[in-house]
């Protein structure tokens, strides 16, 4: 039989979805160890959270590629092309890539239970990663963290953002169940960094740490990051350094604190390996100079200028909030038009409800894929908040040229309420990312 083609390769791939979700590590364990536990080839940093895990993984990896080091990243979801999941010192997997290591992958998957496409893509990572010999992958997790098919690394550095509630049918409907879940990536005397505030939630971080010997430093209280006085440049206060005039290569204030749980993180692998090698030599310059490399597409993502375009997944709660805030502080006196559409498992209203007052104009759509919320659905929710012109354009692509086609060059268009929705609208700018 001839090797499969790129496309026949995501056909196959993305048909796994019908497996669902599977909360175990046996089969991903029985893949790894046949593929002789690639995982094992290079150090890590295991990312976990609600919000924000993508952008901490970039701040991270792009300093430590400026630094010198071989960096894997691994994220998700993708927002165009699958192949943005996986990427060495910043390039994307190639497409013969993408074929050659799901054929090893699939050919290693021989339990009783198939995998899942969660638990392919990761032992792809993680097998890719050996291969291109990364000296450092950047593993974020996918939904949780105690059961996420990722959990299998050792890493040097374990790091939990911050906890709003999600998923409530695998990860529980309290703060207190999340953290269990997600605090599941900490690992026996392995330190930890995380920007979770919540009593509940911080009070189980804190057990888990306790129980496994595991060095605890928290945002805010071991490390913090403030803005500069008069200055768009911010100063981070850390483990054992300081820097001054830091400049946020990623927009929106709830970016400081990715920030600053990226640098603490940087802290404690360069402290560690000191001496080790001459490349862990952490200085300002480096990490100014790794910050202004990194870039995350789809979070506050201009696309265009005239009339302004802003992409923003914005997929939860916790992410409309910020986005909601981020559109009322900073398009005061612009003209704007959101189009929005969103899944069915999310609190839909609850997440208008931040994102309709700040927009003029309202145009509903939905992505493609099956688990978009009806436009209907959202039309008589978004009449509820406002009432303001609503239209609805159920291809993503057609309502962004709609809004762009009735909007001056002085105007503004927010994107958001999906990653899916985020990515259909990208691929219509042929931007460059990651």
């Amino acid at each position: 039989m001839g090797k499969i083609s790129y496309h026949e390769c995501l056909d196959k791939i993305y048909k796994l979805s019908r497996f669902g979700i599977k909360l175990e590590l046996a089969t991903i364990q029985n893949i790894l160890k046949t593929l002789n536990n690639p995982q094992k080839n290079y150090h890590t940093i295991h990312v976990a959270g609600t919000n924000g895990k993508g952008s901490t993984a970039t701040y991270i990896e792009s300093i430590l590629r400026k630094a010198g080091f071989k960096t894997g990243i691994y994220t998700s979801p993708h927002l165009v092309r699958f192949n943005e999941r996986i990427c060495v010192n910043g390039e994307q997997i190639s497409d013969e890539q993408v074929v050659e290591t799901y054929e090893a992958v699939h050919g290693a998957d021989r339990g009783t239970r198939k995998a899942t496409f969660f638990e392919i893509n990761t032992a792809m990572a993680f097998y890719h990663f050996s291969r291109e010999n990364v000296d450092w992958a950047i593993i974020e997790t996918g939904m949780g963290g105690r059961f996420d098919a990722t959990n299998l690394i050792l890493p040097e550095v374990s790091v939990i953002t911050n906890l709003s509630i999600e998923h409530t049918e695998y990860l529980g409907s309290t703060i207190k169940a999340l953290a269990w879940e997600k605090g599941g990536i900490i690992k026996q005397n392995t330190p930890v960094v995380t920007g979770v505030s919540q009593p509940s939630g911080l009070g189980v971080i804190r057990q888990i740490a306790s129980d496994k010997s595991a060095p605890l430093f928290r945002f805010k209280q071991d490390f913090s990051i403030r803005k500069s006085p008069n200055k768009a440049t911010y100063l981070y206060h850390g483990l054992h350094h300081t820097y001054k005039a830091l400049v946020k290569p990623l927009p929106g204030d709830h970016q400081k604190e990715n920030l600053s749980l990226a640098l603490a993180a940087i802290e404690l692998v360069f402290d560690k390996f000191k001496g080790t090698d001459l490349r862990y030599n952490l200085s300002e310059p480096l990490v100014k100079e790794g910050l202004s490399a990194a870039k995350w597409p789809g979070r506050l993502e201009v696309v265009m200028e005239k009339p302004l375009v802003i992409l923003d997944g914005a997929h939860n709660l916790k992410a409309a909030q910020i986005l909601g805030k981020y559109l009322s502080d900073t398009l005061v006196g612009r003209h704007l038009t959101l189009v929005v559409g969103i899944l069915d498992d999310k609190p839909y209203e609850k997440m208008l409800k931040h994102l309709v007052p700040c927009a003029d104009r309202i145009i509903i759509t939905k992505a493609k894929i099956d688990r978009s919320l009806e436009t209907s659905v959202l039309e008589a929710a978004v009449k509820k908040i406002t009432r303001k012109k609503i239209e609805i354009i159920e291809d993503v692509q057609s309502a962004v040229t709609h809004a762009i086609s009735t909007c001056s060059d002085n105007d503004a268009i927010c994107i958001a309420g999906s990653l899916y929705v985020a990515g259909e609208a990208k691929q219509k700018f042929n931007v460059d990312f990651i």
